[in-house]
């Protein structure tokens, strides 16, 4: 009951192993890890590592704190940390914690192509070299493709690529990749692509990150694509947003130009990028991919709403995939053997990327209703509506 003869006792020994110039390490069993729990030992001892062992999803998540160390400094918070054959205990830093910078972050005005001559053209020109692109939308919008036409335009260009594949196993991926007439499997020989695979269902970031970072420095890349960042939201949502930002800051102190695919929950229309995630912000460029539903035939569209720095157009076009990848189609015409004009409603009067956003509506029917006109194929506007 009386803990005060049990801190001499340590004390005691603690002075006569430093006399003898030992280095002591010393472990104790506790149920509890805040600071309060370390009363006899933070007076006594020099340095405290507190370690923890939790349940997440029915995987058992190691950390370790460093709760004091005295005469020198470090890395507070938690750490992953995992045990592991061969090698015992391995600590990771936790991503969010960087070491001190004191040259100022390195910017280029070099362009990047993002592997479509129209894009290019819509985005004043390409991407900026070090600058980061979120592409969102829902699956089967052409995210994926987008990326690995980038990587493939970056190779061909004598970069040296990284795709970060999250989503799919490489062997899946490589197959229809090739299915457009891209050959990753070529690319990976050469030693000009890389491609990084690891399961959602066992990512710890921290690990992740130690991984993609060591392999981007020993590996020299230029160009990389993480498809797609939302899983790290789904692994691990409370510290989903300090990752991304230790990611965009390691990449852009490499100069290293990077796409951060991001699934979108919603099908038809976009009006946010993320509710949890909040990283759009962390971005350069921001290009947006959806569906768009006209008459009774699912359409696909691009907008590019931001490209920092640059003079981007601002004008949402449909695209269409097939052998190259994703390209841009006139409005005029449907993709087809001759590319027949067809009599349709134009695409520009339709603005179905920011469908959900409550503010937005078709011009058309903006128009109609200013000016108390008749809409299209429907009846005259009541007068309440006109008004």
């Amino acid at each position: 009951a009386n803990d005060k003869p049990f801190r001499e006792d340590v004390h005691l020994l603690v002075e006569g192993l430093t006399r003898l110039g030992v280095t002591t390490l010393v472990t104790a069993e506790r149920g509890d890890t805040k600071l309060e729990a370390h009363a006899h030992e933070r007076f006594v001892f020099d340095t405290i590592f507190s370690l923890t062992r939790t349940e997440v999803r029915r995987r058992v998540h190691r950390t370790l704190s460093v709760v004091k160390s005295r005469g020198q400094d470090f890395i507070s918070g938690s750490h992953s940390m995992r045990i592991e054959a061969g090698a015992g205990i391995l600590v990771y830093r936790r991503a969010q914690s960087r070491p001190k910078v004191d040259e100022d972050q390195p910017t280029s005005s070099e362009r990047v192509s993002v592997g479509c001559a129209a894009l290019d053209l819509i985005m004043d020109g390409g991407l900026y070299e070090g600058s980061i692109t979120m592409v969102t939308g829902i699956s089967g919008t052409g995210k994926t493709v987008l990326g690995v036409q980038f990587l493939t335009s970056a190779v061909l260009a004598g970069r040296r690529a990284l795709l970060v594949t999250l989503d799919e196993h490489p062997r899946q991926l490589i197959r229809n990749a090739a299915s457009l007439g891209f050959d990753l499997e070529a690319m990976v020989r050469q030693g000009s692509l890389f491609i990084h695979y690891e399961s959602p269902l066992e990512l710890e970031v921290d690990v992740h990150f130690d991984r993609v970072t060591k392999l981007v420095e020993q590996k020299g890349i230029d160009c990389v694509v993480f498809d797609s960042v939302a899983v790290y939201e789904m692994a691990s949502p409370e510290q989903a947003s300090d990752f991304l930002y230790a990611l965009a800051n390691f990449v852009k102190g490499r100069l290293a130009t990077a796409f951060f695919n991001y699934e979108s929950p919603e099908l038809l229309g976009v009006s946010q990028i993320s509710e949890e995630l909040k990283g759009s912000h962390l971005v350069d460029n921001i290009i947006l991919l959806s569906y768009v539903e006209i008459s009774t035939r699912l359409r696909r569209a691009i907008a590019v709403p931001k490209v920092r720095g640059s003079k981007n157009i601002q004008t949402t076009r449909e695209y269409v995939i097939g052998a190259g990848g994703i390209s841009l189609l006139d409005e005029s015409v449907v993709e087809g053997d001759e590319a027949t004009p067809v009599p349709q409603l134009p695409f520009s009067s339709y603005y179905g990327l920011l469908a959900r956003s409550p503010s937005r509506k078709s011009p058309v029917i903006e128009d109609a209703v200013a000016h108390g006109k008749a809409l299209p194929d429907s009846p005259e506007l009541p007068p309440e509506t006109a008004s």
